[in-house]
């Protein structure tokens, strides 16, 4: 038995849980000693009750861990654990991390540095176009737009993010083949198909229910810098993750409602509460500086390598001198209409290659 698959099957026992599994580990070392264990050895732990007990000696006749395996195989997912490369280092260091992560799909190294885009379900027109432009603006800057897959706000953030080339990731309350909401079946599948990753930490099988959910969130709130919350009213599931996330010590950023949308409530009360006032990305970007890593030249070189530009966007990028330049200059210098370098300087902001100051003046950054 592999450790991955040891710790599949310490997952599928109702009351291990990943406190009680990294209490064990401290003393077994590894899964596979875990379930090989004795039954006096594993009551000497420490907040190792009889149940937790009872059901490790007796692992084999609650899991069917070979027709997990085939689950897994079949639907042509994956399982990873803390120790795999592609585990978010920001969710290990939560209280509870997952013992497993079911990956439909693919992670890489970029989505370890994620905003997690949150809110209401039922929601309103303002709300849908906020969540999408603002995750196509995040995932459009390099960052992985993480959600629920639910109705919605989390819907609107993953297509936001798929609409910009950029990546997300679907954290859902249920295992992989019991998907939910089905409904939304066709964006899990494009979200795997090369922009992501559809991921759950419960086996194949598990249907959602209340339990399942804020599980659920605290994954969510634990592998993101920060937590965004578009719309929410004052009894919204999204206000769980915020507090989720405020004790894993994260950024909550909010997006401001109409004051008489119930939808809303919830979200302009964090504002009042200290939640920072989100209108653009870049509100996001410049606190994520601090977090994220940047290119920075070699010793050898002069100057910062650029990312692939655009005619336009290079020539709005050359005509910003070495000093502030003002828009109106640039325009001038690029040849270009207005209304064209301000969306031309709005994407070089969200690429970090430009930084706006007071009176619409502009600066490159490195």
């Amino acid at each position: 038995m592999t450790p991955t698959e040891a710790c599949i099957a310490l997952n599928m026992l109702p009351t291990m849980g990943p406190v009680r599994l990294r209490k064990l580990l401290e003393v077994f070392e590894t899964p596979d000693r875990i379930l090989s264990a004795r039954r006096d050895a594993l009551r000497s732990v420490e907040g190792i009750g009889r149940e937790v007990v009872d059901q490790t000696v007796n692992w084999e006749t609650i899991v069917d861990l070979p027709a997990e395996l085939a689950r897994i195989r079949d639907f042509g997912a994956s399982v990873i654990t803390a120790e795999s490369a592609l585990y978010p280092r920001q969710l290990r260091e939560i209280h509870s991390p997952p013992i497993v992560l079911y990956v439909w799909g693919e992670l890489t190294e970029r989505d370890q540095h994620a905003i997690a885009v949150i809110g209401s379900r039922r929601t309103t027109h303002y709300g849908l176009e906020a969540a999408k432009r603002l995750s196509y603006q995040l995932a459009y800057a390099g960052l992985t737009v993480i959600s629920g897959l639910a109705r919605g706000i989390d819907t609107a953030a993953h297509h936001g993010a798929l609409a910009a080339k950029g990546r997300t990731v679907a954290v859902i309350g249920s295992g992989l083949s019991k998907l939910y909401p089905p409904e939304n079946a066709a964006l899990a599948e494009k979200i795997r198909s090369g922009n992501g990753a559809v991921v759950s930490e419960f086996s194949m099988e598990i249907e959602p229910d209340r339990q399942t959910f804020p599980m659920r969130n605290r994954i969510i709130s634990g592998w993101s810098h920060g937590v965004l919350v578009v719309e929410a009213g004052l009894n919204s599931g999204a206000l769980i993750s915020v507090t989720q996330a405020l004790e894993q010590g994260r950024s909550v950023y909010a997006v401001p409602g109409h004051i008489n949308a119930p939808s809303a409530q919830g979200s302009n009360r964090l504002i009042q509460q200290g939640a920072k006032l989100v209108m653009d990305a870049s509100d996001i970007l410049d606190d994520l500086q601090i977090l994220l890593p940047e290119t920075r030249p070699s010793p050898a070189a002069a100057v910062r390598s650029l990312p692939a530009l655009s005619e336009e966007e290079r020539r709005v990028y050359d005509a910003i001198r070495e000093t502030e330049t003002s828009i109106d200059d640039i325009a001038t210098k690029a040849d270009l209409p207005s209304g064209t370098v301000s969306s031309i300087l709005l994407h070089l902001e969200l690429k970090r290659l430009v930084k706006q100051l007071p009176g619409k003046y502009f600066v490159k950054l490195g």
